[in-house]
């Protein structure tokens, strides 16, 4: 897992460049951010059942098909397979957080879910309104905290929410 320092380095010294401001300004927003991160992160760890449960429970209010009969989270053993993967998304989301990079999330999320999922029958558009729904409430519970919100909170969700949107043209 690379973090944004060790990605921004790796990138300019494969092609062989000393840090330009541009490089410069991205560590700089980085450490400024930090402390949010880290906040942000504990908030998030403090209230990861919570979020959860929440955002089950706004994404079944919002799409009751999937825990009737013939949904796809319809059975204990499926709604708990859904918790669990939000759960998952969830903690990648926040160790993406606090990297400041979404490298962890290519890796160890995205890598063949979409493939996964497919082939399971599980729909991923009721998955990516459910990411939706946990970076609303994360971003909710965090400014509760009295911290400081921006990109770097959204950052993560965002990603996984577009790389599962993807779609061929």
């Amino acid at each position: 897992m690379r973090d944004a320092v060790t990605s921004l380095i790796k990138n300019y010294d494969i092609t062989g460049r000393y840090l330009d401001r541009d490089a410069i300004d991205s560590l700089k927003s980085y450490f400024v951010t930090g402390t949010a991160r880290v906040q942000a992160a504990a908030t998030i760890t403090a209230n990861a059942a919570e979020l959860v449960k929440q955002a089950a429970s706004q994404l079944f209010g919002d799409l009751p098909e999937l825990i009737r009969p013939g949904g796809n989270a319809y059975t204990t053993r499926r709604y708990a397979a859904c918790l669990r993967d939000m759960d998952y998304y969830l903690r990648y989301a926040t160790y993406a957080l606090v990297a400041g990079d979404t490298d962890v999330i290519d890796e160890r999320v995205l890598q063949g879910l979409r493939e996964t999922y497919n082939s399971l029958g599980v729909p991923i558009g009721p998955t990516v309104v459910g990411i939706g729904i946990l970076k609303d409430l994360v971003t909710e519970k965090v400014q509760a905290a009295g911290i400081e919100v921006g990109a770097y909170l959204e950052q993560p969700f965002d990603h996984l929410i577009a790389e599962l949107s993807e779609t061929d043209v």
